[in-house]
């Protein structure tokens, strides 16, 4: 196969969910990095903060903690989830922990970050890869054939009807001749 080709062959939904998991997760990474490094108001406050058991307004407690590592987790866990679940659990699961995650950056607006522009712009990466996690998780169709629940066989519409190829008609299927 020349590299220099387009493929037209398609890439498993599983593969690209599982690809904008990783994606979502450097994002979240970087934004969390730059926060605690380029952030003009942590530099200077951050070891009395931390000192005194607050970011911002938010006291850190267990708790605090624990809910990050759960963000955090289901982000990491999607990465390989994506890939080994059977169709409807990979779906739902995408759908679910997509929107989780995109509540949950939408919630870390409020507060000290929202006016640093580079908080602003990974929220917006962050968003919409999570948004389209949701959406792409929602068009994927189910690749099982659809059964008549009466007689428990396949459902072939008129458009997916192939004919073999060594059908031949007969001498009494064709039509008759017509003469004029």
């Amino acid at each position: 196969m020349d590299p220099n080709t387009y493929s037209s062959q398609k890439i498993d939904r599983r593969v690209i969910l599982s690809t904008l998991w990783i994606f979502a997760m450097f994002n979240y990474l970087y934004a969390d990095v730059f926060t605690l490094f380029f952030n003009p108001t942590l530099q200077k406050e951050a070891t009395r903060q931390l000192e005194a058991g607050y970011v911002g307004d938010v006291q850190i407690t267990q708790g605090f903690i624990l809910v990050f590592a759960v963000l955090m987790e289901t982000a990491i866990a999607m990465v390989l989830l994506s890939r080994i679940l059977n169709y409807t659990a990979n779906r739902w699961a995408n759908i679910i922990a997509g929107v989780f995650h995109t509540a949950f950056v939408g919630w870390s607006l409020i507060g000290d970050t929202w006016p640093n522009l580079f908080y602003a712009f990974f929220t917006i990466i962050e968003v919409a890869c999570t948004l389209f996690i949701v959406w792409y998780a929602w068009r994927w169709p189910n690749p099982k054939p659809k059964l008549n629940r009466v007689t428990n066989m396949k459902v072939i519409t008129p458009t997916q009807f192939e004919a073999p190829e060594d059908l031949q008609l007969t001498d009494i299927e064709k039509p008759a001749k017509t003469r004029i």
